[in-house]
């Protein structure tokens, strides 16, 4: 399952690529996508609203976008025998995080749900009727539910380790009625 998570977001959130990947590849096998190629890019605000401007004319931040490789003049890029290659989606943390605080839930379950909902635009599902919203909504709720236990089988927080912090230890204070000495330096010869 050739599936790539870049993180390029400096200021963002912490969200560990690893985990997000294996999100994506959870949501591929239900699917039956297992050999499909995903790419996929944590972004900041910033940079997903650039995106924005350039290929969709709107000069705001998103929380998700999505690059399909098979539409239009794409269309052959799967060859028989070789891994269907479907494009890439893009998901802002710092909006999943302010999306997340307003829906009372942690960043992670935020970021799988757009990483559905952008994968089922990359297979070609819209929202832009009633109807598809819809049969979209349905879909994305499906297979959010359906990669649930990656989520519970990941540690609690999904940031990467990071080392202990090691404190200097504290001077004690001197006992009352006794005088504290330092060593004196020693002139240099």
């Amino acid at each position: 399952m050739p599936t790539a998570v870049l993180r390029r977001a400096p200021g963002s959130p912490l969200l560990a690529p690893a985990l997000v990947r294996r999100i994506a590849d959870a949501m591929l096998r239900e699917l039956g996508l297992e050999q499909a190629e995903l790419s996929v890019l944590l972004t900041n605000d910033r940079q997903i609203q650039e995106l924005n401007r350039q290929h969709r004319d709107k000069d705001r931040p998103t929380d998700v976008l999505a690059f399909p490789l098979e539409e239009g003049e794409h269309s052959a890029v799967h060859r028989a025998g070789s891994p269907r290659a479907l494009g890439d989606v893009v998901i802002s943390l710092d909006t999943a995080a302010r999306q997340a605080k307003g829906r009372k839930r942690e960043l992670l379950p935020e970021v799988r749900f757009l990483l559905a909902h952008g994968l089922l635009h990359l297979l070609g599902h819209d929202h832009g009727n009633p109807t598809e919203k819809r049969v979209m909504d349905a879909e994305t709720r499906r297979l959010v539910r359906a990669v649930a236990e990656v989520l519970h089988n990941s540690p609690k927080k999904a940031l990467p380790a990071a080392a202990p912090v090691r404190r200097a230890p504290r001077p004690r204070p001197a006992k009352p009625g006794t005088r504290k000495t330092r060593p004196r330096a020693r002139p240099a010869r």
